[in-house]
């Protein structure tokens, strides 16, 4: 009778189930090369080019913070099919759009499009942070170029409620498609939604979930629980949030975000944008 040889192994077969969120912590991140960085301006990637799971985002090319340094400057770069934002968090840098200069400050934000070439300087004596999104154009979209910098500032965009939603949590419409009556800006293609949010002690954003869009969120101030995912209830799966932490959120996560009932924390304010999922 011949000899068996050696049976296969029988161990089970390893395999990588994709999340359906993300989070990040902004300032424990490290920095990473890009294209846009110098020796003295630096990048952090939060989500898309840069980050370690590319592969999840789908509509977003990227999300990061870049730093200038004092009398630094980024790379000039042009994007023939992906659409960008610029949020200033900190910091006084210079706008390069095509061949303007637009001097910035904190908490304006812009709508850079496909095919124009732009980067950021700092003249100012502190260092610069803003923040850098970008939504991948699909081929075959037309699309409709500015005739001018579309520019605007967080804090001169009214808070308002927004139908649907608790009167606890207010929003700032900040941009939208260029189909959009209700945003300071009009602008966008594939990002369908900017906008912040602000919150009471206790003020929610009910979770819900989006079955056509992408999402993330940043918290830049206050504490409270993220929404991310479902939970033992098969509804939400709440998370302890704190200042720096981001999330994205593929199709149909569920979202949401409770702030602390605590009225002497820091008022509880989100920055977040939606974007199509490619077809």
């Amino acid at each position: 009778m011949a000899l068996l040889g050696p049976l296969p192994s029988l161990r089970p077969v390893e395999r990588t189930v994709a999340p359906t969120f993300l989070y990040r912590h902004l300032p424990s991140l490290p920095e990473r090369p890009s294209d846009i960085t110098t020796p003295s301006c630096r990048y952090k990637p939060i989500f898309g080019a840069g980050d370690s799971e590319t592969r999840i985002v789908k509509s977003v090319a990227r999300f990061g913070e870049a730093i200038i340094e004092p009398g630094g400057r980024c790379a000039i770069v042009n994007y023939p099919r992906e659409e960008q934002v610029y949020v200033v968090l900190e910091g006084s840098p210079v706008l390069h759009y095509g061949g303007e200069r637009r001097p910035l400050r904190r908490y304006d934000y812009m709508y850079l499009p496909p095919a124009v070439s732009h980067g950021l300087s700092n003249p100012g004596s502190q260092p610069a942070r803003v923040l850098v999104m970008g939504w991948r154009i699909p081929q075959g979209l037309a699309l409709e170029i500015p005739d001018s910098l579309q520019l605007a500032n967080i804090d001169d965009v009214p808070l308002q409620v927004v139908g649907g939603h608790p009167p606890s949590t207010k929003y700032r419409l900040l941009m939208g498609t260029t189909e959009s009556k209700r945003d300071r800006i009009a602008a966008s293609h594939v990002l369908t939604s900017l906008f912040m949010m602000e919150f009471e002690p206790g003020g929610t954003n009910f979770p819900h979930h989006h079955p056509r869009e992408e999402e993330f969120y940043l918290l830049l101030s206050g504490e409270g629980e993220m929404v991310a995912g479902g939970g033992m209830d098969g509804i939400e799966g709440r998370h302890p949030a704190k200042a720096g932490d981001a999330y994205f959120f593929r199709l149909n996560c569920t979202v949401g975000f409770y702030a602390t009932k605590d009225p002497r924390a820091p008022k509880a304010r989100i920055l977040a944008a939606r974007s199509l999922y490619p077809r």
